[in-house]
């Protein structure tokens, strides 16, 4: 499954670790994502959303 926000798109980044030794291999950071019931289009849907979505308040979450 994808590691993208549905609300703002938000996806991995991508970098390398880097030991003492200076070796070098690739990573990826994830965007902290939640699943959350929220309301969509006047009814209730399970969405995949990041956490800053969730604090901005860009979803309304379903009771």
């Amino acid at each position: 499954m994808a590691q993208v926000c549905d609300v703002c798109g938000k996806g991995p980044q991508f970098g390398n670790n880097i030991s003492h030794a200076h070796n070098v291999s690739r990573r990826r950071w994830n965007p902290n994502l939640q699943a959350v019931k929220a309301v969509v289009n006047g009814g209730t849907k399970r969405i995949r959303v990041c956490t800053s979505c969730i604090k901005t308040g860009k979803i309304v979450k379903a009771a």
